[in-house]
């Protein structure tokens, strides 16, 4: 699917994977452990330098207020860390698809068109096949990836939604674990 990387050495990768509950519903292929196993099979066969893996489990792709998200991607002024990326020690980002990035196409939008060019971070979603280091068609149709990927998270929202709704007509229990 990927030509070779070239100058693999250039580059320090971040591994980034996000799984959301809904996600867990999808089956096993959805699993960290799988995407990482995915992630880490394609640095080994592009020889790539891995500066580390970030893994936000039970997180929604609607929000990017997600722990190791925040972690590799901003400048967190409170603490007085610097993240990876605008620290310069992550020049290249990688997942296993691009709803793993966001489901918010606007903000998964401003990452891969501005926020990532802008510090010189190359972005790649293997089932995808984007690559923002190359030119390819894959490329192009990535702004209707991400709309997709947005429509779906509504989707599932609204069908979580009427589903409550449905259980609190009836009586039934909607929150968490009964006695606590």
């Amino acid at each position: 699917m990927y030509s070779e990387i070239s100058s693999p050495m250039d580059y320090h990768a971040a591994l980034y994977i996000r799984l959301s509950k809904e996600d867990e519903n999808e089956g096993p292929s959805q699993s960290v452990t799988n995407q990482e196993s995915l992630l880490r099979e394609f640095v080994r066969q592009q020889r790539l330098n891995v500066y580390d893996t970030y893994i936000d489990d039970g997180w929604s792709g609607t929000n990017f207020d997600r722990p190791d998200f925040q972690r590799m991607i901003d400048h967190l002024a409170a603490q007085r860390v610097i993240a990876d990326i605008e620290a310069k020690r992550v020049n290249m980002v990688i997942t296993k698809d691009l709803s793993r990035l966001g489901r918010d196409y606007i903000m998964t939008g401003h990452y891969m068109e501005r926020y990532f060019p802008e510090h010189r971070v190359r972005y790649i979603s293997l089932l995808d096949g984007i690559d923002t280091g190359v030119d390819s068609t894959a490329n192009d149709i990535t702004p209707f990836r991400a709309i997709m990927n947005d429509m779906y998270a509504k989707d599932i929202s609204k069908k979580i939604k009427s589903v409550k709704r449905d259980k609190q007509r009836r009586g039934l229990f909607i929150g968490g674990k009964p006695g606590y």
